[in-house]
């Protein structure tokens, strides 16, 4: 496998000098009317203007000569060259691609909706030119398949496995660590720098996207009523504690049982507790 050649062109305002000369001196035989040597002239003129190119900022132009590569021309200018060269012009300026939102099964088998976004460059132009069949649909087709393979290799979440802790929800950095080094690997071949790679669209496909909220929702208040209990409770043994050491009222069983069952609820309720005034005593 051939690798990337450099080649330096030829000062193309050098040889347009010389084409003007020629080009005049074609036009003066002609005058005289000898018509061998303007032939000639003119044939010359024709091989001359043939072989001028221009190479704009972040492009490249390819160079082949009866099916052999010549080497790559990355200087900008205006420049000339052999005029039966082939050339195939190549950018290297980066490029943005978002591939399409597709379905695919997680790695617990859920169905989702995933789509990436794809910053990238052609670093070695004979590979881009000769290695693949067309560069920029060998980057597509590449970048649809890293996307399904990653999408299986992690779940959409860890509901169904709590000891996962690299979700494609959650561990957002090492997903698009993963996805970057998948895509290198696989665009190489081609010549293509890959400068970034993320997830640019993640969710549920639609068949289970209702099923999966309700799921999140009743996952977030099972959490919340944790905390909430939780917090109770410390608050109520604090203020067991507190009225125990101030010796402010002495409590039996049954009355730390009434006061921990009226705090609880009044704590852990999700209405305001309405208030009930005693007017009696505490043993009524």
């Amino acid at each position: 496998m051939k690798n990337e050649k450099i080649i330096s062109p030829i000062n193309g305002y050098l040889l347009f000098v010389m084409f003007s000369l020629a080009t005049a001196a074609t036009v003066y035989l002609f005058w005289l009317e000898s018509y061998v040597f303007a032939a000639i002239l003119t044939l010359i003129d024709i091989l001359l203007v043939k072989g001028f190119y221009i190479v704009n900022p972040n492009k490249s132009m390819v160079m082949v000569l009866f099916g052999e590569y010549r080497g790559t021309v990355k200087k900008n200018g205006f420049f000339w060259t052999n005029p039966f060269y082939r050339t195939i012009s190549i950018s290297l300026r980066a490029r943005n691609f978002d591939s399409e939102r597709v379905k695919v099964n997680d790695q617990v088998g859920n169905p989702i909706m995933i789509s990436v976004i794809l910053v990238w460059m052609v670093e070695d132009t004979y590979k881009a030119a000769f290695d693949v069949d067309n560069y920029e649909h060998f980057v597509r087709v590449q970048t649809d398949a890293a996307v399904r393979k990653l999408a299986g290799s992690y779940p959409y979440d860890n509901f169904d496995d709590d000891q996962k802790e690299i979700t494609l929800r959650s561990g957002i950095q090492e997903v698009n660590e993963d996805l970057e080094s998948e895509l290198k690997e696989r665009l190489e071949i081609a010549g293509i720098e890959v400068l970034e790679a993320r997830i640019g669209y993640l969710a549920y496909a639609p068949e289970i996207a209702s099923a999966m909220l309700k799921r999140q929702q009743a996952t977030a208040i099972v959490a919340a009523r944790f905390k909430i209990v939780e917090g109770a409770v410390s608050m109520v043994e604090n203020a067991l504690y507190q009225l125990r050491d101030k010796d402010i009222i002495e409590f039996d069983n049954d009355k730390k049982a009434t006061m921990v069952s009226n705090l609880m609820v009044v704590l852990c309720g999700d209405r305001d507790a309405t208030p009930v005034i005693n007017t009696g005593t505490l043993h009524q």
